[in-house]
């Protein structure tokens, strides 16, 4: 992996543009998250995916009930077990989104310039003056010349199955609006977004907390994707709120920016958040054109210098239908990868895609290509610089760890952990190489019963790129001796030649503890 890093800076080859991609173990260091769908539920869809490198399979609960959920993460089950691919679980939450309800689910065509009444009364039916909403507070919130957008794509991918309006007065509950663009809804809800203005709704509301305790806490998800954060106090909740739920107290919160609100306070929401997913379908409504890429580059730049993991979503729109991206789309998932993006979320392109598979496909591709030509050695100059000194003993431990990989030119990096920090750290300086993270149990009681930790910690990291985990036996406990680490090294070893990662006289880096002591040395394979 290391021999063929280039620089963009640097002159390339025009003819090696032409050679072909190389597939290896990990199809790219940027993750791919899934979301799984009507057409991506069934055992063999699922096996593909996760073959075709999708590391985290995001549930969105905007649709669809807990059973039709439970029956595809039982699928997912199956299919893990079958391709030996971890796989973490995503929850994602309807959060304070505003929808029309078309109980009919008949196709309403809007013409332009005529008028639509949004209305909070639900029992109405649809129809092409008159769409009924989830929000009685709507006529308060606005006022004549505000901007509404809905339907599937919200102006950002389809305008032939989304909307753009204008308020133009408001009567009693109702809100008028005039139709800027023709187009026609199909479904049985749309989205429904207002530009950069405040809804007074709960982040958290009591629908997403009954699908926290029910669901979530019975399959133990590993990741909650907050819908529509706005400031840090919504991660603050959050998480008061799993904390009172058992396991899901372990459970990472990521902060999904998607308005204005979110943007403002960003360095908040970053500072209590576990990760941040910049949802740039309602975000690139809320902001002009023109800034959203200003926006992602900040967004991201400031997640990578917080050592957590930025996930950038709505790459490839196009290819919900299509079987290739666009090539404006191909550039934007390379310049993401480029920005240092961790991980490119895919929603209804597998979702309800027709192609799901060839889509995380093609995306793990131009992450692949676009990790070569990343410049690691400016990066990784900037977070030293932007974590100053002195260093933090962890810090320095997993800056020299990456130094010495890429001085020595070395295969992998493995790194001993049980909380997943001290890897998630050596991942924070972008290694060229893999992180084989392996997690080393812990033993715990609540004085009912013991059990090992390990699980949580393996399955959070497959977010973060470049780190890839897997889960050392219990039976080599954490507390456990230097013989006993040298047998779970040989174990990664092994496993590393297993997966075609490492071969004979490769050079691998091991970050360990002995003792008290955090350890960073250079290993030489034999035959």
């Amino acid at each position: 992996m290391n021999s063929n890093h280039l620089l963009l800076e640097e002159p390339i080859r025009m003819a090696s543009i032409l050679e072909p991609s190389r597939s290896g173990y990990f199809p790219s260091m940027t993750k791919i998250v899934g979301t799984l769908g009507p057409k991506s539920r069934s055992v063999e869809v699922i096996s593909r995916c996760l073959m075709a490198g999708m590391s985290v399979a995001r549930f969105d609960f905007t649709w669809g009930d807990a059973e039709f959920h439970q029956e595809t993460l039982e699928n997912l089950k199956i299919a893990i077990k079958e391709t030996k691919k971890l796989c973490a679980v995503m929850l994602d939450t309807t959060g304070p989104e505003l929808l029309v309800v078309n109980k009919g689910d008949h196709p309403i065509p809007l013409e332009a310039d005529s008028f639509v009444v949004l209305t909070p009364d639900q029992e109405k039916e649809a129809t092409s003056s008159l769409l009924p909403i989830n929000f009685g507070g709507l006529a308060k919130a606005v006022k004549p010349g505000d901007t509404i957008f809905l339907g599937q794509y919200l102006f950002t991918g389809s305008e032939t199955t989304s909307v753009w309006m204008e308020v133009s007065e408001v009567k009693g509950d109702d809100v008028v609006c005039l139709i800027k663009n023709s187009a026609v809804l199909a479904g049985t809800l749309y989205t429904l977004h207002v530009s950069q203005v405040h809804i007074d709704l709960p982040t958290l509301p009591d629908k997403d907390k009954e699908v926290i305790s029910t669901w979530g806490v019975k399959n133990g998800v590993d990741i909650l994707s907050l819908s529509h954060a706005r400031s840090g106090q919504d991660i603050r909740q959050a998480r008061e709120y799993l904390s009172k739920l058992g396991d899901l107290s372990q459970t990472q919160i990521f902060a999904k920016i998607e308005n204005v609100e979110g943007l403002v306070n960003f360095d908040e929401i970053l500072q209590e958040a576990d990760g941040i997913i910049l949802a740039r379908g309602n975000l690139g409504i809320d902001l002009p054109p023109e800034k959203v890429f200003l926006f992602q580059k900040a967004a991201v730049y400031k997640c990578n210098m917080a050592g957590k993991p930025a996930v950038i979503t709505r790459v490839v729109d196009s290819m919900t239908d299509n079987l290739r991206p666009t090539r404006a789309e191909a550039t934007d998932v390379a310049n993401a990868v480029l920005d240092g993006a961790d991980a490119i979320l895919l929603g209804a392109e597998t979702m309800r895609g027709l192609y799901p598979v060839e889509t995380i496909s093609i995306v793990g591709k131009i992450c692949g290509e676009s990790e070569k030509v990343y410049n690691q050695d400016s990066y990784f100059k900037n977070t030293v610089k932007y974590v100053g000194e002195p260093m933090s003993h962890m810090e320095s431990i997993a800056s020299s760890a990456v130094r010495a990989a890429i001085k020595v030119k070395a295969s992998i990096i493995i790194c001993f952990t049980s909380s997943g920090r001290a890897a998630r750290l050596i991942a924070k300086y972008r290694p060229t190489m893999p992180v084989l993270s392996v997690v080393i149990p812990r033993l715990k009681t609540n004085q009912l019963r013991w059990t090992f930790t390990g699980a949580f910690e393996a399955r959070q990291s497959l977010i973060i790129r470049g780190l890839f985990p897997m889960l050392a036996d219990p039976r080599h406990a954490a507390e456990s001796t230097g013989a006993t680490n040298e047998t779970v090294l040989k174990v990664a070893l092994d496993h590393g030649r297993n997966i075609g990662v490492i071969k004979s006289h490769d050079r691998v880096v091991v970050c360990q503890k002995v003792g008290d002591d955090s350890v960073v040395k250079i290993i030489e394979l034999e035959d």
